[in-house]
């Protein structure tokens, strides 16, 4: 099950939000070698924890956050990121959501160090920003409207649910897969310091805008009005 919209695109142009995928795009071409890129840019950029330890290969804790291991990977991520991050960016401006975004990557990187600091193993991807920005997008739109699509073997349907629904239960799925030791080579605690740090920065603009007022005021949603969009050859399921 994943994310493909919410029914309220934002206002303005994201600017950021676009120039960090196509960021994310262009670094996975320079480091894959299928596209002519260069393995040992990646293994130079990648974050080391046993490293950062040590003092060593410190812009890992930056870089990582710009290199993917394939292309499920970083469709993925970006998918989530196209889908959540402009209404977050159209509240918290270019630069503020641009800052946001870094400073979650920085807190999910430092729980996966805290978690394995010895770890030789190299983490790469935006997850744990992206998770950042998923908890951003839980505190201020819990009931925007999100399609999603469901694929269950060979059937794909599409329905709409509030973002709360997806959020938590993708949350709660890190939290159970971190806490059983699951071993798909997944960075299931820094997806979930990422949604936390997202959660806890957001909390200052969030009671800005005016705490649960903000709520009351725009229903949980983005606060400008939804579109329509045309049918989709997707079959939906009724309710």
């Amino acid at each position: 099950m994943f994310p493909i919209r919410d029914h309220n695109p934002s206002e303005r142009t994201p600017h950021v939000t676009y120039g960090l995928i196509v960021l994310n795009l262009a670094l996975f071409l320079l480091t894959m070698p299928w596209a002519g890129g260069q393995v040992g840019l990646w293994d130079r950029l990648a974050l080391y924890p046993v490293a950062i330890t040590h003092g060593a290969w410190l812009w890992g804790l930056v870089t990582h956050m710009f290199l993917h291991a394939g292309i499920m990977h970083i469709a993925g991520n970006m998918l989530f990121l196209w889908v959540f991050g402009d209404n977050l960016e159209d509240q918290m401006g270019p630069l503020g959501f641009l800052g946001f975004y870094l400073a979650c990557g920085l807190a999910a990187a430092a729980g996966q160090i805290a978690a394995d600091p010895g770890s030789g193993v190299p983490m790469v991807g935006a997850s744990g920003a992206i998770a950042g920005v998923m908890g951003g997008y839980l505190l201020m739109f819990p009931r925007a409207r999100v399609d999603v699509i469901a694929i269950i073997i060979v059937i794909i349907r599409r329905f709409t649910i509030p973002a709360w629904v997806l959020l938590l239960a993708w949350f709660g799925i890190q939290l159970v897969s971190g806490a059983i030791g699951t071993e798909d080579g997944v960075a299931y605690v820094a997806h979930a310091g990422g949604f936390l740090a997202g959660i806890v920065l957001a909390l200052p603009l969030f009671l800005r805008r005016g705490g649960p007022a903000f709520w009351r005021r725009t229903h949980g949603r983005p606060p400008h009005a939804a579109l329509e969009f045309p049918p989709s050859r997707i079959p939906q399921v009724r309710r």
